[in-house]
């Protein structure tokens, strides 16, 4: 499914509207954040839902939060960005992992992580009217946009709130994530987030 083809599709049916539709999206960190801001700002009335309680340590947290409000107040985008950044609290991603703590970066673990982050970015938007909600997770060439948005149409499907699909990565949309990333001096960080990605970089000996 070329999830890039949908995504189009879902704006040009909301630019025949007199109204420029909300849209709530996860982000995971500022870099991957960049282009998509940048895409989709065009069409919609963004908040960033900062929400990652997988991240290790917490200052890597609160560093990648502040990046990220950099960025959006850094940005010259079309229409209104809001940012709403969730207190930490890793217990909430270990209490969801419990039992895959020694399983293959990319397997079940991880995708028990998509879940919890884009379950609660549902839950945010549903609760708050928003009109759509996404993901920054799809820039990314390591994680499978197929396993993504099949999360995001479930979720749709629980909460009853439009999940708009996408595969950010797509039409150089990484590449231009890239660019952006080093035009606005961002932090890069070289693992995933969590404490195992951490671990697999060789920056961590124990658990």
């Amino acid at each position: 499914m070329n999830y890039q083809n949908i995504t189009e599709e879902i704006i040009k049916k909301e630019t025949l509207k007199n109204k420029i539709p909300t849209l709530l999206i996860h982000s995971c960190c500022a870099p991957c954040s960049t282009y998509v801001l940048e895409y989709l700002s065009q069409y919609f009335k963004i908040t960033i839902l900062y929400y990652n309680p997988n991240i290790y340590p917490s200052e890597e947290y609160q560093k990648r939060a502040e990046e990220q409000e950099m960025l959006i107040k850094k940005m010259n985008l079309k229409n209104e960005v809001s940012l709403v950044i969730t207190p930490y609290d890793s217990n909430e991603y270990f209490e969801k992992i419990k039992g895959l703590e020694n399983d293959i970066e990319g397997g079940s673990r991880c995708y028990k992580c998509y879940l919890l982050r884009m379950e609660k970015s549902a839950k945010y938007a549903k609760e708050n009217n928003y009109d759509y909600f996404t993901t920054t997770l799809t820039i990314s060439p390591h994680k499978n946009s197929k396993t993504i948005n099949e999360i995001g149409s479930q979720l749709e499907k629980k909460y009853q709130i439009n999940y708009l699909y996408s595969d950010f990565k797509k039409k150089n949309g990484y590449k231009r994530s890239c660019e952006l990333s080093k035009q606005y001096n961002l932090y890069r960080q070289d693992y995933c987030g969590c404490i195992f990605s951490k671990k697999e970089r060789g920056k961590l000996n124990v658990l």
